[in-house]
């Protein structure tokens, strides 16, 4: 089974996988906060992007944040914004991610790695759906969807005091757990033959390859096949 949306491809057959295709086609049609959690490889950006493609916001931007690999000191100026002069080095208005998204959806990627300090300016924003460019005292409204992501125990987190409860509430609305390839190892088959046509039509030439002993591979090597991988074997 290859389900396809707006922006993107999810491959597979198997129960796991299924079922979470059925959530994710109940709440993209909702504005809820979706909340995907599941380990490094397992895909949740493709998720994120098949939500967006099948709501109603569709036809506006998705924009992404990942918030793990934007340095801390920058981040509060990726997602928010900044006006000219607003600190040492900004030397021309800067529109955030959040302001981006503005009436469309905003994906934020590992999101269990936002500081503290920025998690309280985050919650202000969900609530009242307004934000400040730094710099500037002006208040701009935003109208987005929210999909975050982590690989993370939130929480295990929250009961560490590393991240507000009142917030993973504001983004654990619909979550969803994203299956890791060892759970859907009847998928495996299906994505080989995905990636080989892919990179077939990609290159315009046949890609000889040995099937099933690929296939074989990722069988009996366990547990720690991903869907990324499973594209780069």
């Amino acid at each position: 089974m290859q389900w396809e949306h707006g922006t993107g491809e999810i491959v597979g057959r198997s129960y796991v996988l299924t079922k979470v295709v059925q959530q994710v086609k109940t709440v993209a049609p909702t504005d809820a906060a979706v909340l995907l959690l599941g380990e490094t490889g397992t895909g949740k950006e493709l998720f994120a992007r098949a939500i967006h493609g099948l709501s109603s916001r569709r036809d506006q931007l998705l924009v992404r944040a990942d918030c793990a690999l934007i340095p801390a000191g920058l981040l509060e100026s990726e997602l928010f914004g900044h006006e000219r002069g607003a600190f040492t080095g900004a030397v021309s208005r800067n529109i955030g991610r959040i302001e981006l998204a503005n009436r469309g959806t905003l994906f934020l990627d590992e999101v269990g790695d936002i500081p503290l300090e920025l998690q309280a300016k985050l919650l202000r924003v969900l609530q009242e759906r307004e934000i400040e460019r730094l710099g500037s005292s002006q208040t701009i409204r935003v109208d987005f969807r929210l999909v975050a992501a982590t690989n993370r125990n939130l929480s295990e987190l929250v009961a560490n005091g590393h991240f507000r409860r009142d917030l993973y509430y504001r983004l654990s609305v619909f979550p969803i757990e994203i299956p890791p390839l060892r759970d859907r190892a009847d998928d495996i088959p299906t994505l080989v033959w995905h990636f080989v046509r892919k990179y077939e039509r990609q290159m315009n030439r046949r890609i000889e390859i040995f099937f099933r002993k690929i296939c074989k591979h990722w069988c009996i090597t366990d547990g720690r096949a991903t869907c990324e991988s499973c594209r780069t074997s």
